[in-house]
């Protein structure tokens, strides 16, 4: 009981140390876009109770989603589960290690929180074309001991070990981002309310990553991309006459590939990634090597989305 206490308020201190810039834009971002599409669809509800009536007496009962163009503008939030992952450092002559299976927590409701935003171009042919982005979150298990192998330092790895033993830091806490295309296309729908949707996609990884090596003055943390990331989704859609609600399962899956730069943010992404490629471009190794493990998530998340269809014909 005493151990779990002082394991509790490790976490919290940690949590609160790392309140900074990152945190407050993405709390800032998500926020801002909350409100203003809270806001837009709250006006078109209020003046959109008579086309609702109209609508509801003319759609059947049993038909398939709306074969109309229409553009749709979404935010959302929801709740990641992320695999187990090994975790890889390398470094030529100094590092080649790996820990085995490192556990990942999202903490999807503690700032800054998993959000999301999309929008949507629907054709008349019931297909359509999406850019999403996730903001998610893989917040390493620190305190329990994982299998090790390989060379850390230029020396044999101990064979087991905590994260809190041989890392400062290792998360994706603000956060782990994905940036994805997909296609979709509409499935036969209960009712002309409910329209139910898969889809698939694939994308880039750009992680505000925060790593460090005990031992290290330094750590790494900034918004880095990390490769390449890829997602399959469905879903069902509630549609009122201007927004509609949805829930949605996601699957994802972001091989990360980031080096350990040991520099701070600007918190500005394109001014982080210039650096990164910068770096690349030049042949300069980052000092602490690179860092590599895959994040495989299952995601469930729910939003609201605010409809926009082309003015029919005369």
């Amino acid at each position: 009981m005493g151990r779990a206490l002082r394991v509790n308020l490790r976490r919290s201190r940690l949590f609160w140390a790392g309140w900074n810039g990152g945190q407050v834009f993405d709390g800032i971002c998500a926020t801002l876009a909350a409100a203003a599409m809270v806001s837009w669809v709250v006006i078109q509800a209020t003046s959109s109770e008579d086309a609702e009536a109209k609508a509801a007496a003319v759609k059947p009962e049993s038909t398939f989603a709306p074969a109309a163009k229409e553009t749709a503008l979404a935010f959302y939030t929801g709740v990641p589960h992320t695999y187990p992952s090994d975790v890889v450092i390398k470094k030529d002559g100094v590092h080649d290690f790996t820990v085995k299976d490192v556990q990942w927590e999202g903490q999807p409701f503690k700032n800054p929180i998993y959000y999301g935003v999309r929008t949507t171009r629907w054709l008349t042919s019931g297909s359509g074309a999406m850019l999403d982005f996730t903001h998610s979150k893989a917040i390493s298990v620190r305190d329990v001991p994982y299998d090790m192998q390989g060379t850390l330092n230029g020396a044999p790895a101990p064979s087991s070990g905590t994260v809190d033993e041989h890392f400062g830091k290792l998360e994706a806490s603000h956060g782990h981002n994905m940036l994805t295309l997909n296609g979709l296309l509409r499935l036969p729908s209960i009712s002309w309310r409910f329209s139910p949707y898969i889809g698939m996609g694939a994308g880039i990884s750009l992680p505000h990553m925060e790593a460090q090596l005990k031992g290290r003055d330094n750590r790494t943390y900034e918004y880095q991309y990390a490769g390449p990331a890829g997602q399959a989704l469905a879903g069902i859609e509630v549609r009122f006459p201007r927004f509609s609600l949805f829930l949605e399962y996601k699957f994802t899956l972001a091989p990360y590939d980031v080096p350990l730069s040991e520099r701070s943010s600007t918190d500005f992404l394109p001014q982080d990634l210039w650096r990164q490629f910068s770096a690349w471009l030049s042949g300069e190794e980052p000092p602490s090597g690179r860092l590599m493990t895959t994040f495989t998530s299952h995601q469930i998340i729910g939003g609201i989305a605010a409809r926009i269809a082309p003015a029919a014909a005369p």
